[in-house]
């Protein structure tokens, strides 16, 4: 029996060396840790169950019988993050670069499966080399498994990517059906083709950096949700986005235990907007002052930065913000920005995560490169997403709220729930000089007349009263009781149910 014990052990170990000593050092000296040290630093200490260690390829080709390590270059199994059950799967970078081979793209669909069953979150770390050359079309098989899951997966479980060193070719489009894709700076890139391919294709000179590299991705190609310095803080970030998370979409997320009074006031929000229309102020004040202990978790904080989309807690509970930022564009809606809003409500709506719209708008940006690139269309992303959304839905106008995109931010007319303004809310078609000079075009030559005019439209619109007289506000409040307000609101709507008419999906303009 001690015997057999033995052996065991040994095997354990040895598969727990992945491909041995010397490229666990290789991978240090990199700066980036094994596959088993993620999984360790990402879960709750002693948390962690493991499957399918002593797996190995099938693979007879290229002389691939002669190295069989155990594991096959994937540690999967599960675990909890604060006590919550989650699924892991962790690409060993040490066992043949992390290639996917059928037997790796096996065990991760196995914990996917476990994963839908049984209702939990499923975090990938991703450091792959791509598909097992040697394998040929088994691998790329194991790639479309995997994509499937995602797909079946997607709106059922949260799904989160995390990118810890190389992800190219087939390896990208896992991750990016995934709802949250994290990297780490300096060591992780992204791209369908590398720069050598895009030198062959293109003649184009590019490093993998520039071409797939965690900047690139947070603020031009809005792929990643956001990059941090090192494997460390990386983890521990995606620790603390599980903790705003339910852990399926049959649950609600976790209420923490808070320790903010929800009727605070806050005097600093009567002072927020300032007196001229056109100055800006920063909405992340005010979304600080409505969550709990003023803590925020945002999501693509680098890209699009005249909207921001992030995670609060109101009375212990999630709650997802969407908020226009007047510090970048004035708070106005483009391509980027209505793109970026739309994923977020949608995910929040799929998850049962209410929703905050903090609204400053003054319209959509102007300019050919916007039509030419479809504002339109995307702009009726973020539309339809407020509009299928059926979570409880508040929202705060604090300033603008012009045109189109009025409607398009969570409005009365979009079935929002509760719907405020703070005095100087301004809910009109236009700003009041444009629209003086549409419609008193004829007397344009007048500076006086144009000037009283302006004052005349702005006296008449430039306030939330004609909304709250038609119902379209529900109430004008004191911006500094924002807080209770709004904490008042969603306690109100824990029970709201609403049912949209059954159809098999919607067709979302993307």
């Amino acid at each position: 029996m001690k015997d057999i014990l033995a052996e065991l052990e040994r095997r354990r170990a040895s598969a727990r060396l992945g491909g041995g000593q010397r490229r666990i050092d290789g991978q240090h000296a990199k700066g980036k840790l094994t596959a088993r040290e993620r999984v360790e630093l990402l879960l709750d200490d002693g948390s962690f169950e493991e499957f399918d260690l002593f797996v190995t390829h099938r693979c007879t080709d290229f002389g691939m019988e002669d190295e069989k390590p155990a594991g096959d270059g994937v540690v999967t199994g599960w675990g909890t993050i604060n006590g919550r059950l989650v699924y892991v799967f962790s690409q060993d970078f040490t066992v043949f670069g992390g290639s996917l081979s059928e037997t790796h793209a096996l065990k991760i669909c196995k914990i996917m499966d476990m994963a839908v069953q049984n209702g939990a979150p499923v975090i990938g770390l991703n450091d792959s080399g791509g598909a097992r050359i040697q394998e040929g079309v088994a691998s790329l098989a194991g790639y479309a498994e995997v994509f499937q899951r995602n797909i079946e997966a997607s709106g059922v479980v949260p799904q989160i990517s995390v990118i810890m060193g190389p992800c190219a070719g087939g390896a990208v489009y896992s991750p990016a059906m995934t709802d949250f894709i994290f990297m780490v700076k300096d060591s992780s890139y992204m791209f369908v083709t590398g720069p050598d391919v895009v030198k062959t294709v293109t003649n184009e000179v590019v490093t993998a950096e520039e071409l797939g590299g965690a900047i690139t991705h947070t603020r031009k190609s809005s792929v990643a949700d956001g990059a941090f310095d090192n494997d460390v803080d990386t983890l521990n970030e995606v620790r603390r986005l599980v903790d705003f998370l339910p852990l399926n979409n049959r649950q609600k997320a976790p209420v923490r235990p808070f320790f903010d009074e929800p009727g605070r006031v806050e005097p600093s929000l009567d002072t927020l907007v300032p007196d001229n229309s056109h100055t800006p102020y920063d909405m992340k004040e005010l979304i600080l002052a409505v969550a709990d202990e003023g803590d925020m978790f945002e999501i693509q904080a680098e890209h699009a930065k005249n909207i921001i989309t992030c995670f609060i807690r109101i009375e212990g509970q999630t709650t997802g913000v969407v908020a226009n930022q007047p510090l970048v564009l004035a708070g106005c809606l483009d391509i980027d920005s209505s793109r970026k809003a739309a994923r977020f409500v949608r995910f929040c709506d799929a998850f049962e995560i209410p929703l905050l719209t903090l609204v400053d708008v003054p319209g959509f940006l102007p300019g050919t490169g916007q039509e030419f690139g479809g504002v339109i269309k995307h702009g009726a992303k973020l539309l339809y997403a407020f509009g299928e959304a059926t979570v409880p839905k508040v929202t705060v106008i604090t300033r603008k709220a012009y045109g189109g995109a009025y409607d398009v931010m969570s409005s009365k007319h979009l079935r929002a729930d509760m719907n405020y303004a703070w005095p100087t809310a301004q809910i009109a078609v236009m700003g009041a000089k444009g629209a003086t000079e549409i419609l008193y075009r004829s007397e344009l030559g007048d500076a006086e007349k144009i000037a009283a005019r302006t004052k005349s439209y702005e006296d008449r619109f430039a306030n939330p009263f004609v909304a709250a007289e038609r119902g379209f506000v529900d109430e004008v409040i004191m911006p500094h009781s924002t807080r209770r307000r709004v904490a008042r609101a969603f306690a109100s709507l824990r029970t709201k149910r609403r049912q949209l008419p059954w159809k098999k999906h919607g067709n979302i303009p993307l």
